[in-house]
């Protein structure tokens, strides 16, 4: 199976508040709202969804391909993939316009107050999957992007028969209604957080049964209480990693995607699916950006192995 991943391509602004967002947020004036936070410190990270995504998977020795746009700023973040295991022939560079850019506050909870730029991102639906050779994608990941081509790429899977994950996560906010509402029907997978799949209820006008009626597969994500796989009727709880020490919460939704979606591409049942992507989690939430974590095979399966029996099945990750 050949997976394809789609979405934003992105620089991430990161910043520290040393204090707690819910002190300073009046509830009976929301309709006057106006904050500023004195943050500590500020660090630009590579990001994106797409890219957190395949490189998660790339650790674990999948080669992605991202389908993406970026700017003229993005020379080293391509040589920086390539070199990292993803494949980053279909992301075109868009002459004039800056990559998109994600400026995030996170306070002492893990909270966070987030801005997206979309820059060149604006431009992904001028570029269709159809110039893509045919047998190279063979599983399509719709994760966040700008919101038309989101919907292309829905249309364009249910044309060419293409399974696909949909994955509107933050963009449950600005895609239109219809749009996720088709995205859903129509998908094979259907992964979001429990904010963002509750705000999916009440866009799509779809009960939470008549989503997962309407999927193979759906998981819900719950932060520090894990997350919820259900596939055919049955129902998989999946436990949280502790992590060595919490550095950063940007981007652990996408290191789960990324070593959930390595599972199932090797065809391993859906529990292991969901432990190996809490697995990935923890290792990203424990370094700052979305895409500083790294550790070998070897390692992963050994760290896997204090916390769960796999009774021998990681060891497919080290063949070649």
């Amino acid at each position: 199976m050949a997976i394809v991943i789609s979405g934003s391509v992105a620089f991430d602004y990161l910043m520290t508040f040393p204090g707690y967002f819910r002190e300073n947020i009046l509830p009976d004036k929301l309709d006057k709202i106006s904050l500023s936070f004195l943050v500590d410190n500020m660090t630009r990270q590579r990001g994106g969804c797409a890219p957190n995504i395949a490189y998660s998977m790339a650790l674990l020795g999948e080669k992605p391909k991202v389908l993406a746009t970026a700017g003229i700023d993005f020379a080293d973040y391509r040589s920086w993939m390539e070199q990292n295991g993803i494949d980053a022939a279909y992301i075109r560079e868009i002459p004039g316009k800056y990559t998109a850019s994600f400026f995030v506050n996170t306070d002492l909870e893990n909270n966070q107050i987030a801005s997206f730029y979309t820059g060149a991102m604006a431009d992904a639906a001028r570029f269709t999957l159809t110039e893509l050779p045919r047998d190279e994608v063979d599983y399509l990941v719709i994760s966040p992007n700008d919101p038309a081509a989101m919907r292309k790429l829905t249309d364009e899977c249910v044309s060419m028969g293409i399974p696909y994950l949909f994955d509107p996560s933050q963009q449950v906010a600005r895609n239109p209604h219809d749009d996720l509402r088709i995205g859903v029907e129509n998908a094979h997978a259907v992964f979001c957080n429990e904010y963002e799949f509750d705000l999916l209820i009440k866009h799509t006008g779809l009960s939470a049964a008549q989503i997962e009626g309407l999927v193979q597969l759906l998981v819900i994500t719950r932060g520090e209480n894990g997350a919820t796989v259900k596939a055919e009727g049955r129902e998989y709880l999946i436990p949280v990693v502790p992590a060595a020490r919490i550095a950063d919460p940007t981007g652990v939704g996408d290191a789960f995607r990324g070593g959930f979606l390595r599972g199932y591409r090797l065809g391993l049942d859906l529990q292991t699916c969901g432990q190996m992507g809490a697995l990935s989690a923890a290792y990203c939430l424990e370094q700052n950006g979305p895409s500083n974590h790294f550790y070998t095979k070897q390692e992963y399966i050994t760290r896997y192995r204090t916390f769960f029996d796999d009774g021998g099945t990681l060891d497919i990750l080290n063949q070649p």
